[in-house]
């Protein structure tokens, strides 16, 4: 269906404020997927803190132009879905390739991660880190485990000394009684 010229405008004004607001942004191949489909991977998204949008090459090239993300310009062929990771740039592409996995649809062509552009490998590699949670849960295992080696090493001179200490006192005990 034919967007008028207020309607163009308008897709322009969102993709460019989602642009300059998010830490990534996938560009996929959706050839082929159905109605259907794309419904499930945008309510994932959703789910994800991330978006999904669809436009037209040509008002996806403007805003990147506006944008000085010019660099995506060769990824724009052909039909083109945006992931946006809004507050995490993990999220869209663990998303974007469990749907690949499960649909064997859509496929990554690039994304602009922080300005900077990355090509489908990359994003498969970061859609294979682990999340958020788990990054930090390591983080603070790894902080952690100096100090329960220091407490041990502190409990294990503690408890030497109290023995050295009963063996004193046991010594002075035997020699006072002979």
């Amino acid at each position: 269906m034919p967007i008028d010229k207020q309607g163009k405008e308008q897709m322009l004004q969102m993709l460019k404020e989602k642009m300059g607001s998010s830490q990534i942004i996938i560009m996929a191949d959706y050839k082929g997927i159905n109605v259907d489909a794309i419904t499930k991977l945008r309510r994932r998204m959703r789910e994800s803190g991330s978006e999904l949008k669809v436009a037209k090459n040509t008002i996806i090239k403007i805003a990147a132009r506006e944008l000085d993300m010019e660099g995506a310009s060769p990824y724009l062929e052909g039909p083109t879905a945006l992931a946006f990771g809004l507050n995490d740039p993990v999220a869209p592409a663990k998303v974007l390739y469990d749907f690949i996995k499960e649909f064997k649809m859509l496929e990554v062509k690039a994304a602009i991660l922080e300005g900077q552009i990355i090509g489908a490998e990359q994003v498969k590699a970061l859609a294979n880190l682990p999340s958020r949670e788990v990054l930090l849960a390591q983080v603070l295992g790894g902080m952690q485990a100096p100090m329960y080696g220091f407490a041990g090493a502190l409990q294990g001179l503690l408890r030497n000394l109290v023995y050295v200490l009963d063996a004193v006192r046991e010594k002075k005990a035997g020699e006072a009684a002979v």
